[in-house]
């Protein structure tokens, strides 16, 4: 089974490109980080009890307010939901503060989401899937890219188009917020030249400055590409004989190992010419 990474930023389009790969014609299944992030730290998880313990004390609205539909304990008694763009402005930006308490909350989300990502996997594999789509925003400071046979990164060019359709999209942010939010994430244009630098066939830009029909050109083209590349009695080998898919699954690690090396070793040389 081939583990397609998909990553990109914040507001370039990575949500409208899962869903073209989750619809006919490709209808592959999604494995969607930002979903599990949610269920993860829902009412009553042990997620959810480590954000209110350390959060709770300094963020008053940390929580969704009481109202006549919202008890004090929550509509379950396992508490009430975390108040999202309260605690979005705890972690997001470019301050030292800022910063730790985002390395803090991903402290407590990643490894959860990590485990539900395994779970996911696994039921995927059974299910005989030539392909899964990891949807993850951070994949490759979460180190997912170490087991994606491809890496699909969704970007824009002009990052001044970020902004305008993150606050198009979340109309209660300032444009001091949407800043912060773009800026708390790796500059995608960076993502973009990290995803070329892996070679052709391991790595493929999706660049979404167009129209919604042009998306889906790029995609419906990379996608053939990687059917061409990922055939599917090759899939059908490594599921009916685990030992190949485990050998397989190895050597694309090892590859992405050496990848992730000659990336540094660039990243390196690029800043000795500073």
């Amino acid at each position: 089974m081939l583990f397609i990474g998909l990553t990109g930023s914040i507001a370039t389009g990575k949500s409208t490109v899962s869903s073209i790969l989750a619809s006919p014609p490709h209808s592959l299944p999604i494995i969607d980080a930002d979903i599990l992030a949610r269920k993860v730290v829902e009412p009553g998880t042990s997620g959810y009890n480590a954000i209110v313990k350390y959060f709770g004390p300094t963020t008053p609205d940390l929580l969704a307010p009481v109202s006549d539909s919202m008890p004090v304990d929550g509509v379950d008694g396992k508490g009430r939901p975390l108040n999202r763009p309260a605690l979005g402005r705890r972690v997001f930006g470019s301050s030292e503060e800022r910063k730790k308490d985002r390395n803090v909350l991903n402290g407590i989300v990643h490894p959860a989401v990590r485990k539900e990502i395994y779970k996911a996997i696994f039921r995927n594999y059974l299910s005989g899937s030539w392909a899964v789509v990891l949807d993850v925003p951070l994949l490759f400071e979460s180190g997912w890219d170490r087991l994606s046979g491809v890496v699909m990164v969704v970007a824009v060019k002009d990052p001044e188009v970020q902004m305008q359709r993150l606050m198009a999209r979340d109309r209660h942010l300032t444009r001091e917020d949407a800043q912060n939010r773009v800026l708390s994430q790796t500059d995608v244009r960076l993502k973009a030249k990290r995803c070329e630098a892996r070679g052709k066939g391991k790595g493929v830009v999706i660049w979404n400055d167009g129209s919604k029909e042009e998306l889906r050109a790029n995609i419906d083209a990379a996608l053939a590409d990687i059917r061409r590349s990922s055939p599917p009695w090759w899939n059908w080998m490594c599921l009916l004989c685990p030992p190949l898919g485990v050998a397989a699954g190895a050597w694309v690690y090892w590859q992405n190992i050496q990848i992730n090396k000659r990336w540094r070793e660039m990243e390196l040389e690029e800043k000795a010419k500073l």
